[in-house]
């Protein structure tokens, strides 16, 4: 978890909001496990460095990582009792000495552009890099401003540059109805391609076609392969992007076009995989894993090109936030059981 300064009123090296409370609550972990070892305690408000913003959070966004992070030691190898999230909305509390692009009182968002061991969004206030913090987009909600950015920077540059995706060809998106995936299909249609969905069952059909997707494949009730192959001709896939992971990765293999590119940014469906390396090697096809991180993390120009893009995009309606359920901050263990049912449908987001 990040470090805690004292924050005293006759600090000077920031700028500080007086309605500050000396000791907001936080949501930790003292052990590793499922989302009852989630607790609400007072913790003394954090001071931020002179490159940082104090955030008093008004809402924040749940992701899957959290859950991992949450239940597995090894992923980011927290040190306990810990904290979780980098996504998050809110007003400014504080900001150290070198931020110039924020102020106090203004309302922003939290971009998941940090490294998740040394700074946490779940509490009452936050303390983030000011390379993480942006005004918060026009006409946004809190609620809606802390949903949208993991949702739209994990896949913007793969589907934007890195793919070459041309407009008419189809291209599949697993695990669908994540926030991820939908904003795959609304980020796919802007490109001008055919969104394909995969979801396990038809339960979600009407709203991925809703949600923009041209087909839905629910491949726990029918032939995925041959369904795909219906759908392109018998060309196959070339781009695929999975959040899935595991044994799954086997039947992506077999839908692919030869010399096609499966991007691998998840592991809902087990961390170990198993597929025919006589299917990968005959159709040339390329296993890439995907992370924002290299690009967005770590360039600011990527960065802020991506997060323009996006702003605008939202202002004018051609990307839509997707908010499945609003939690409130006492019901945490809740949301993160409804995290990992996956019966949402979409961002959840817990208000605080």
């Amino acid at each position: 978890m990040y470090s805690v300064t004292r924050l005293y009123p006759h600090d000077t090296s920031f700028q500080w909001n007086k309605e500050i409370s000396p000791m907001p609550r936080s949501i930790q972990f003292r052990a590793f496990g499922g989302p009852e070892v989630l607790e609400i305690v007072e913790v003394e408000c954090p001071a931020p460095k002179s490159d940082e913003v104090l955030v008093r959070v008004k809402a924040l966004g749940l992701n899957y990582t959290d859950a991992l992070r949450r239940r597995d030691p090894s992923f980011g190898n927290p040190s306990l009792p810990a904290s979780l999230g980098y996504e998050a909305a809110g007003i400014v509390a504080a900001v150290g000495k070198d931020i110039a692009h924020v102020k106090v009182g203004d309302a922003v968002n939290v971009l998941p552009v940090f490294d998740i061991s040394r700074y946490a969004t779940y509490g009452e206030m936050a303390v983030v890099p000011g390379r993480a913090i942006i005004r918060q987009p026009e006409g946004l909600s809190f609620e809606q401003g802390a949903s949208i950015w993991a949702m739209f920077l994990t896949l913007y540059s793969a589907i934007s540059d890195d793919a070459g995706i041309i407009p008419g060809e189809h291209v599949v998106v697993t695990a669908a109805s994540s926030s991820v995936g939908i904003a795959a299909i609304q980020l796919l249609n802007l490109k001008g391609a055919v969104p394909v969905a995969f979801t396990r069952t038809r339960e979600k059909q009407q709203k991925l076609l809703d949600a923009g997707a041209r087909h839905v494949v629910a491949y726990r009730e029918v032939d995925a392969v041959e369904e795909i192959m219906r759908i392109t001709d018998g060309s196959g896939i070339r781009v695929i992007f999975d959040s899935v992971g595991g044994d799954f990765l086997a039947t992506l293999m077999q839908m692919a076009a030869v010399n096609g590119l499966i991007y691998v940014f998840g592991a809902s469906g087990g961390d170990q995989a198993s597929f025919p390396l006589a299917t990968y090697i005959r159709k040339m096809l390329t296993l890439k894993g995907w992370t924002p991180r290299k690009d967005l993390f770590l360039d600011d120009e990527s960065l802020a090109r991506a997060v323009a893009f996006i702003s605008e995009a939202v202002r004018s309606g051609k990307l839509t936030p997707a908010l499945d359920r609003v939690f409130d901050f006492t019901e945490i263990v809740a949301a993160h059981r409804y995290l990992e049912s996956g019966r949402q449908f979409g961002k959840i987001v817990v208000r605080v």
